[in-house]
């Protein structure tokens, strides 16, 4: 897990997380400390440091309070990502919008720690 930088975000914003997912995957979730409704699709948009924004659909995890991102994130923090100082992310669900930055050292590493583990 990688924690909210609390001088540039929300709150309610904790972090970004990457887990072990079944079938050897790698989910990437942001974590949220105020949770949204479990069956809500929030609108997360994600803008790197060195440049470029992407906008996804989501769906919820861990009873609302983390934001489980598309499979296709995942090739993000396998590659792009680990060269990147931060992101900045914005959740939107509703009228509720939560932003937050991470910064992104030692992704690398914990990535391909767990790339090595999650298929045993």
């Amino acid at each position: 897990m990688k924690t909210a930088d609390t001088t540039q975000s929300d709150p309610d914003f904790a972090g970004l997380i990457v887990r072990c997912a079944p079938k050897g995957k790698i989910d990437v979730l942001v974590a949220l400390i105020r949770p949204f409704p479990p069956r809500s699709h929030p609108k997360v948009t994600i803008a790197a440091s060195g440049g470029g924004t992407l906008t996804f659909e989501a769906s919820m995890a861990a009873a609302g309070a983390a934001v489980l991102l598309p499979d296709e994130v995942s090739a993000f923090a396998a590659g792009k990502w680990q060269t990147t100082p931060s992101l900045s992310v914005v959740v939107r669900e509703s009228d509720s919008e939560i932003k937050g930055t991470v910064a992104l050292n030692g992704l690398r590493e914990a990535y391909n720690s767990l790339q090595a583990n999650c298929s045993q």
